[in-house]
């Protein structure tokens, strides 16, 4: 796969995905980051006079009334605010305005592609007639929607079997930023994986314990493991339907993996640290407690590579932030390659300000663990 600066986009209509599902509530952008994150590949194409056609999803559509809440208007606002010059947006997928766009505008937001998934799923199922007629728009395809490559629809997958197509900056970033966790890993190689559930986690999970040295675990998925090996976690938050897989990989990793050793409770409105083996049923398990930060931090101080993937408790709430924010900072003293991936792992170190602790963060949230459980992107079908 060719990268943007490898093809020749001088003066040529350049079809262009990128992921600008933005966060909106009442009509504002809470977070532009992923728009920020676009402005590299389409200042690269404008500035050798492409013209510019951007192809985007916003939230899920299942309905009429799904369609009035997601229109991608917003966004073109916004991109036309940090590009200092017109995004003319077309509240169509598809029609004659879509086909015509070209001829009078050179940088163009199409509305959201998946206004195609109803009542049809023509965009998720990548619709062959769709895809063909998408890519007859342009002369090349350029995808730089690292936060989708986990899926073969129509705006990606679908239109790059049909034209000369590459990546954009950011996947190309995003590729060289997790290289040292899929490519020649420095060893010892050591994980952090917490979160709330394990259920969308369970093939990183397994993939990482035949790869790792060591794995960490906190949060939901900690009290998985925990409620696994026999502890008692109360009321706390776990996978119930994926406690027998997660014994059978402690039979076979059990020596590589650490789970805490004292945890922060809720009990009876109090919050109380106690041993892991003094956790009664009323509890609810929030947080790790201190004896487990420094027993993580020992054992991962000589690590080569780490890669963080979720935090070890309710961080949200500043009564339970301590375990996952003593980690980062921990983390912020150590030599290693440390690598971050999935959306609620970067939004943890973005909130308590720790983003100095790390040398990559994904963007890609699923993408990210799709990419490191089978090493290549979905809808790629060439190697990158």
């Amino acid at each position: 796969m060719k990268t943007i600066e490898q093809l020749d986009v001088e003066n040529k209509r350049v079809l262009l995905r990128l992921d600008l599902n933005v966060p909106i509530q009442k009509g504002k952008i809470l977070d532009d980051t992923k728009i920020k994150k676009s402005l590299e590949t389409i200042l690269y194409l404008l500035n050798h006079q492409a013209k510019v056609m951007i192809f985007s999803h916003l939230g899920k559509i299942k309905s009429e009334e799904d369609k009035e809440k997601n229109s991608l208007k917003i966004v073109a606002d916004r991109l036309s605010t940090l590009l200092d010059r017109e995004v003319y947006f077309i509240p169509k997928t598809r029609g004659k305005e879509v086909e015509e766009a070209f001829l009078h505008h050179s940088l163009i937001l199409l509305e959201n592609t998946r206004f195609e998934d109803f009542p049809e799923k023509y965009e998720s199922a990548s619709d062959e007639t769709l895809s063909r007629y998408w890519a007859s728009l342009g002369e090349l395809f350029i995808n730089d929607a690292f936060g989708t490559t986990h899926r073969r629809h129509a705006s990606n997958y679908g239109i790059s079997k049909y034209l000369e197509r590459g990546i954009g900056f950011l996947i190309k970033e995003e590729i060289e930023g997790l290289s040292p966790i899929i490519k020649e890993v420095k060893r010892p190689f050591c994980v952090i994986m917490g979160g709330a559930k394990v259920d969308d986690k369970i093939a990183l999970i397994e993939e990482l314990l035949k790869e790792c040295d060591a794995l960490f675990v906190g949060g939901g998925i900690g009290n998985t493991f925990l409620k696994a090996s026999g502890y008692e976690i109360g009321s706390s938050l776990y996978s119930k339907d994926y406690v027998i897989k997660i014994k059978e990989l402690l039979d076979r990793y059990g020596k590589k993996v650490c789970m805490p050793m004292d945890v922060l409770v809720k009990r009876n409105d109090e919050a109380l640290v106690v041993s892991i083996k003094d956790v009664k049923k009323q509890d609810c398990i929030y947080d790790i407690g201190a004896h487990t930060i420094e027993m993580y931090s020992k054992s991962l101080k000589d690590a080569h590579t780490i890669f963080l993937n979720g935090t070890m408790g309710l961080y949200e709430e500043e009564a339970y932030r301590q375990g996952t924010l003593g980690l980062y900072q921990q983390l912020n003293e150590m030599k290693g390659k440390k690598i971050a991936g999935g959306g609620d792992a970067v939004a943890s170190i973005k909130r308590l300000n720790m983003e100095k602790a790390f040398d990559f963060m994904s963007t890609g949230g699923g993408a990210t663990l799709d990419y490191i459980v089978n090493k290549k992107l979905a809808c790629f079908e060439e190697k990158l």
